[in-house]
């Protein structure tokens, strides 16, 4: 009877230790319901971003009478490459020309702003000398001055350095960035400052540390940097249009504008142009995008 009674009451006590089957089930596909409709949200909301970047692919594909068709249609009929083909290959717009010259002006402005962003931050981060948290202030100042009130000061500047209608007037004038500044001056004070200490010791100079040691260390705040800088020149439309004149001489945002008149836009090769200025920027994000979760992630351990 004793072990009878055992029996039972082991029975019991592990019908009430377990949970009936059919809760678990509803648990888990209650949870299953919920991951689904959050991956679907996600993806919604995904898509209503990336629309305007997949109408202006689909565009690019259309004929003119279709592109400038109301209401617009998502599937080109028929699909064709008239655009590219005309936007490549006609006098009057040397799209690949305004290629060369956006990458070369961006590329040289990018390695600008990083070369002298990191020499001032590292400077502002690790050298102690008087007036260094003023001069950091007035830095971090002119990030509250709007760009269009530099215009006409840049011009005259520009004008005077016979850099009108030439590459160095794209380059030069934003070299130096504050944003640069303050954005390495905050990653470098998160390296720790034991390891320049044992560079030291060993007998390496203020510069050997800052190349061999600080730099390696900030590759990825670098390629962050580099890459907000070269986006910046690139999407540059109203400072080119003032400073460049003649149809060589033109970078691509502002080479594109002369596809529209008074009277006409060729939406197709608008579409077509802004697809081939947006290919680089896209293949450099796909890149380095772990470079610049990683940077971002890391300049604002300090203060």
């Amino acid at each position: 009877m004793t072990d009878t009674t055992v029996r039972r009451g082991t029975t019991a006590g592990s019908s009430r230790a377990r949970p009936p089957a059919t809760a678990e089930g509803e648990g888990g596909a209650g949870r299953g319901a919920r991951t689904f409709l959050r991956y679907l949200l996600l993806v919604l909301v995904g898509l209503l971003f990336l629309s305007p970047l997949i109408f202006m692919i689909v565009t690019s594909f259309k004929t003119r009478a279709d592109a400038g068709a109301y209401p617009p249609q998502w599937i080109p009929n028929p699909f064709t490459t008239q655009a590219y083909e005309s936007i490549l290959t006609a006098s009057g717009t040397p799209v690949l020309r305004w290629f060369a010259n956006s990458m070369i002006a961006a590329l040289s402005n990018a390695f600008l702003v990083v070369a002298t962003s990191a020499l001032a931050a590292y400077a502002l981060a690790r050298m102690r000398f008087r007036g260094q948290k003023i001069v950091f202030a007035l830095i971090i100042a002119t990030l509250f001055v709007p760009p269009v009130i530099l215009i006409i000061p840049n011009y005259l500047i520009v004008g005077e350095l016979q850099w009108l209608n030439t590459l160095l007037a794209v380059i030069v004038p934003t070299a130096a960035s504050a944003f640069g500044v303050f954005f390495l001056r905050q990653f470098f004070l998160g390296i720790p400052l034991e390891l320049e200490e044992a560079a030291r010791l060993d007998g390496a100079s203020t510069w050997a540390i800052f190349w061999k040691v600080v730099l390696p260390l900030s590759r990825p705040a670098l390629a962050t940097l580099a890459l907000l800088a070269l986006l910046t020149n690139w999407n540059d439309f109203l400072w080119p249009v003032y400073v460049l004149f003649g149809p060589d001489q033109q970078t691509l945002p502002a080479g594109l504008s002369t596809l529209q008149s008074a009277n006409a836009v060729r939406y197709d090769l608008l579409m077509a142009g802004a697809v081939i200025a947006s290919v680089p920027v896209l293949l450099l994000f796909v890149f380095l995008q772990r470079f610049i979760i990683e940077g971002v992630s890391r300049s604002g351990l300090k203060g």
